[in-house]
């Protein structure tokens, strides 16, 4: 089923996008140690990928809310400005419970909105091999992997889609 999405602007550092981010940590964490996360891997995860840069001037975050009012965020994209016209697309994320619904991919189409209205030509992003669902998302949306432009312990494909 696919749902009606709303998509804007929110403050990186304010309660509702914590929450968000608290949620897609416990998501990527509990993956990757193959473990329900802990508060306590959460906070570690928070601290060791700070989300400062994903703020104006050098960035720009997007909640995501089911449509027909609902109050609850339960998705957020990410994107971090480089030189160049280019843009990362960062932190990719729909709560499990609104998984199949169509977020994913307009969430992905209002990060590649705004770094257009940015004046980015290109978006770019890495991800996880065991993240299979969101490779499958980039896929079926025009991102073809590309040679490595970042490094890192989570980033194990590389992907990337001119505007």
């Amino acid at each position: 089923m696919r749902m009606n999405w709303v998509i804007g602007p929110a403050d990186v550092d304010g309660p509702e996008a914590e929450a968000v981010l608290r949620e897609y940590y416990r998501d990527i964490v509990a993956r990757y140690s193959g473990r329900p996360a802990s508060e306590a891997d959460i906070d570690a995860a928070l601290k060791e990928e700070p989300s400062d840069a994903l703020a104006p001037p050098t960035g720009l975050f997007l909640l995501a809310r089911r449509g027909g009012g609902a109050p609850a965020a339960v998705g957020c994209v990410a994107l971090r400005w480089f030189d160049g016209g280019v843009a990362e697309v960062k932190r990719l994320f729909v709560h499990p419970r609104a998984r199949g619904e169509g977020g994913g991919a307009a969430l992905l189409a209002a990060a590649e909105r705004a770094a257009a209205g940015h004046g980015a030509g290109l978006v770019r992003l890495d991800t996880r091999s065991d993240l299979v669902e969101a490779r499958r998302l980039y896929a079926a949306n025009g991102y073809t992997e590309v040679a490595p432009f970042s490094q890192g312990p989570y980033a194990d494909h590389w992907f990337a889609k001119r505007l």
